[in-house]
């Protein structure tokens, strides 16, 4: 059975697979046209003759191949490529790009990227070079571009809370938040090579449910760098948190607007202190807080303190996040993004396994947290449906579709639904004439 993302890793390859940048110090070669652009096809066996495939950087990689200088390491330029012929099949498991091939291959045919087009009841996802990854490896992809560590296993155990359809109820076969909650849906954050996603999708799902909660009285964008400087307890900032404990801050102590205290930490610097907390809060009664220092954004006076209810988690079967989330607003995922997932941009996404078989390195994969928004399907050539969820993710408008990501629904693909979260928005009748 053919699946096409494996013909897709002809471009994966292109854009970046592993390393998606250009090497330091090899600027000179760069200019010239790359060697595969020569007609070189001789398919020499260069790097698995020495046995090389070097990691990161490695200038001891580089072999002398027709009066040019080859590499067997992670950071060759894709575009323009110093690679020994035999780099990408023999270190990374994908075909060499000769030529340079934008689409799937399948059958001696090129399908370009910018359709989409079945086989056998596959689908192609599209996938595509991001320059916000340009010059970053997976390692550092990984490291930090995620950054929710995965939750202890009594958090993992804590009860789930099961939604009971009733009789004959039938659940729509698409739904999108932002339709049902028209200007309370907020638009994805970057948070850039911030290894922070613990903090992004929770101010995240929180700020779409206070604004649903709130009947649309309040429709804050929550700050992340509120819990990235102030959630210190066994929390670290742009190295990495945990939902629970970002949950359990936004409970006790509320977070204010990202326009009263706006993301700073958007370069990874992992030498440097963490910047330190600018807000804090004070009890009023009744479980409110109010702020106790001027909001760090000058500009603006509302440093409004928001707060949420305790977290609670959903069962892990589609129908019942299906439910909550059309009658209570987004909801939080935790999954596990592989090296295929930075390469997303637009489709159903799945994974594929095509790095299998080659060394562990070429198929690292970390946790990350998101937020879904909705649900969807479409119906495959042969009759069958394929079934996905909408999802936001924090990199950015440029990254995939518009900052969100389709996913395969229902068979728990990348975990996404093994640990579902959900809150409410703590909203009283004094809020109700806030603006």
């Amino acid at each position: 059975m053919w699946r096409c993302p494996l013909g897709l890793l002809l471009l994966l390859s292109l854009a970046g697979h592993v390393a998606l940048g250009a090497k330091q110090g090899r600027v000179r070669r760069e200019l010239a046209p790359g060697l595969h652009l020569r007609g070189i096809r001789d398919g020499g066996r260069y790097c698995q003759e020495q046995d090389l495939c070097c990691r990161g950087r490695a200038d001891d990689c580089a072999l002398p191949y027709l009066g040019a200088i080859c590499y067997c390491d992670l950071f060759c330029n894709r575009t323009v490529s110093d690679c020994c012929p035999d780099f990408w099949d023999f270190c990374l498991g994908v075909p060499p790009p000769f030529p340079p091939i934008q689409g799937c291959m399948h059958g001696g045919r090129i399908y370009p990227v910018l359709g989409t087009y079945w086989d056998n009841c596959n689908r192609c996802w599209q996938a595509g070079n991001h320059s916000a990854f340009w010059g970053m490896t997976l390692d550092e992809g990984i490291r930090y571009r995620l950054g929710t560590i995965r939750p202890s296993s009594l958090v993992m155990n804590m009860h789930e809370i099961y939604t009971v359809l009733n009789p004959g109820e039938v659940l729509p076969t698409a739904f999108e938040a932002s339709e049902k909650w028209p200007n309370l849906i907020h638009e994805p954050l970057d948070q850039g090579n911030c290894a922070g996603s613990w903090a992004f999708s929770t101010a995240a799902v929180a700020s779409d449910r206070v604004s649903i909660h709130s009947l649309g009285h309040m429709t804050p964008v929550l700050s992340p760098q509120n819990l990235l400087s102030c959630d210190t307890h066994q929390q670290q900032g742009c190295r990495g948190g945990r939902l629970d404990g970002a949950w359990w801050f936004l409970r006790r102590r509320g977070v204010v607007s990202d326009h009263c205290y706006p993301f700073s930490g958007r370069e990874r610097d992992e030498a440097g202190p963490a910047p330190p907390c600018m807000m804090h809060s004070r009890a009023m009664g009744r479980g409110k807080r109010q702020a106790t220092a001027r909001c760090p954004n000058s500009h603006v006076n509302n440093n409004d303190i928001y707060q949420v209810t305790p977290v609670y988690r959903l069962g892990s079967n589609d129908k019942e996040i299906m439910k909550e989330l059309m009658e209570n607003g987004p909801v939080q995922a935790l999954m596990e993004v592989h090296e295929d997932f930075f390469l997303y941009k637009g489709g159903i996404y799945s994974h594929t396994p095509v790095s299998l078989g080659r060394p562990e390195r070429y198929r690292r994969h970390g946790t990350h947290s998101v937020k879904i928004t909705g649900w969807g399907e479409e119906t495959l050539p042969d009759g069958r449906t394929l079934k996905y969820w909408t999802a936001a993710n924090s990199w950015g408008p440029a990254w995939g579709e518009r900052g969100h990501f389709r996913i395969v629904r229902g068979v728990n693909e990348c975990d996404i639904e093994s640990f579902v979260l959900g809150v409410w928005g703590r909203v009283g009748m004094e809020d109700m004439g806030h603006h």
